[in-house]
């Protein structure tokens, strides 16, 4: 992880150890910015490997998260099946004269229902993807916060999860030759249930200490001046500590400090803090209470 500018606690360290060596998916929880999904994609650059990013949301479906069938193409096989390669046009001519019947292609209506169930006319999404190898390298699948979809959804992930395997009734069952590796991720919005916990290795990422959060911006930010870092991690660190709606995250101290670079400061002073709190901070409320003395405490707190 390090060597791919990951800055990780032993506890993390080991969640991901355990998750490649058993073959268990990794389930991470956390607040919004505390580098969930960074580690999926960390873990595909460290091992070399393909990352498939499954993206959840509210009303996710299998069409969208699984597979679905090519109903355009579908059609235009029936049609030039049953046509046999007569121009459909014809019985529209000015003459009047209706067309002949379609030639006969050999083929029953059975035989055509099971030409378009085939491979050909499937579309594989993220999860079929990451099971059915096209190059033979397992990916990293990444199934992106999870607590965003609705319930039916997450038990139709059971099956994927405990098996690596997806039932296509048309077809059969697909199963991974080699399971991906899996990062699942979740910011706690509503709790994910028990039968999928227990089929993953649990983490919870918190907010790190001063210390990490130092080593991380050193690690993503190498350019940034020594003091300034000190100075920003200080400030976001004591921010935490405020009633907020959001708490800054990780990300948002990376992205300060880089907002903070662009405007030349090598160090952080009141006047530059109130005028950047919207990089720091996404909701009008903790920026009305920054901005009301919590800047100014802020900065006498940390000197």
């Amino acid at each position: 992880m390090r060597g791919q500018g990951y800055v990780a606690d032993v506890g993390l360290g080991t969640a991901l150890f355990l998750s490649l060596e058993l073959g268990r998916p990794l389930l991470l929880e956390g607040e919004a910015g505390v580098g969930k999904t960074e580690v999926a994609k960390t873990l595909a650059a460290g091992l070399g490997r393909p990352l498939i990013r499954l993206q959840c949301y509210e009303g996710l479906d299998l069409a969208s998260a699984a597979y679905e069938w090519n109903y355009a193409k579908q059609m235009i096989h029936i049609r030039a099946a049953e046509g046999g390669g007569s121009n459909p046009a014809s019985g529209a001519s000015g003459s009047g004269a209706a067309a002949g019947p379609p030639a006969d292609t050999g083929a029953t209506p059975t035989d055509r229902a099971r030409d378009v169930f085939s491979d050909d006319f499937l579309i594989r999404r993220p999860l079929l993807s990451a099971l059915d190898l096209a190059d033979g390298v397992a990916p990293v699948l990444l199934i992106d916060e999870l607590d965003r979809t609705d319930e039916p959804f997450e038990a139709y992930l059971l099956e994927v999860l405990s098996d690596f395997q997806i039932t296509i009734p048309e077809l059969g069952t697909v199963t991974a030759a080699e399971p991906p590796h899996v990062v699942i991720t979740s910011n706690r919005t509503r709790e994910i249930h028990d039968a999928l916990k227990r089929r993953c290795i649990y983490h919870w990422i918190d907010y790190p200490t001063a210390a990490r959060e130092l080593e991380i911006l050193a690690s993503r930010v190498p350019d940034a001046p020594e003091q300034l870092s000190v100075q920003v991690v200080t400030f976001v660190q004591k921010v935490r500590e405020f009633e907020l709606f959001k708490r800054p995250g990780v990300a948002e101290t990376l992205d300060w400090t880089r907002a903070l670079m662009a405007l030349d400061r090598h160090t952080l002073d009141r006047e530059t803090a109130h005028r950047t709190l919207g990089v720091l901070l996404k909701y009008q409320d903790d920026l009305e209470r920054m901005a009301d003395g919590g800047v100014d405490e802020v900065m006498g707190a940390g000197g």
